[in-house]
């Protein structure tokens, strides 16, 4: 049925190291009918503290205590369901490009009961040279002097590496591993070769 939401949301995973270009990829796919882009940063920075959800983040915050993964993914699930209230996010002919969640396995594992993964886009960029240089424009471009310093941006990549080793295995069985020091229009159409011929994408095109 038109309009019809499914029992699970359909997905595609973007995950890669701070300046790795996955928020840009996510925008450009995002642009493109039938897929839509849902950063985790930016539902977290726009999020409203006077909410019941958003005082549950304060209480944590205060105590100086990690956010609980199920509290994130209860936030999420708010987040992209309003969307699809709302018709931005078109549950039953698009598909999400997730960006920034999950963090962790037991995140992944959380999301299950949500989302359906068809694929992680793994957008690797090995050098890390080309990494801090990267950070570091995108930081002094935003105004942030104090992220732009080497010593942050490394501890960055440390934590992000450390974080998602495991989560890459997880998806260990629909991983695509993307070269992200090339191009941006290089690495589009490298993630795009994988979905055009991504059999679940061409079961869900065909639906239009």
């Amino acid at each position: 049925m038109i309009g019809e939401r499914p029992a699970k949301y359909k997905a595609f995973i973007f995950l890669g190291a701070p300046g790795c270009g996955k928020g840009t990829q996510g925008e450009i796919l995002g642009s493109i009918l039938r897929f839509y882009h849902f950063s985790m940063g930016d539902a977290f920075r726009s999020m409203d503290t006077r909410t019941p959800i958003g005082q549950e983040f304060i209480s944590f915050s205060r105590k100086g205590e990690l956010v609980p993964d199920e509290l994130t993914v209860r936030y999420f699930k708010t987040q992209i369901d309003a969307r699809a209230d709302l018709h931005m996010f078109k549950p039953d002919i698009d598909i999400l490009i997730l960006d920034g969640i999950p963090r962790s396995v037991e995140q992944a594992k959380l999301l299950e009961e949500h989302i359906e993964v068809l694929q992680l886009f793994h957008l690797s960029c090995p050098d890390r040279e080309e990494l801090i240089t990267r950070i570091r424009k995108r930081a002094l471009k935003d105004g942030r002097i104090d992220d732009a310093s080497e010593e942050v941006i490394q501890k960055r990549i440390r934590t992000y590496e450390g974080e998602t080793k495991e989560l890459i295995e997880h998806y260990a069985d629909r991983r695509a591993d993307i070269n992200a020091n090339q191009a941006p229009v290089k690495v589009t159409h490298d993630i795009l070769s994988v979905i055009l011929s991504h059999p679940e994408w061409q079961d869900f095109s065909g639906e239009f």
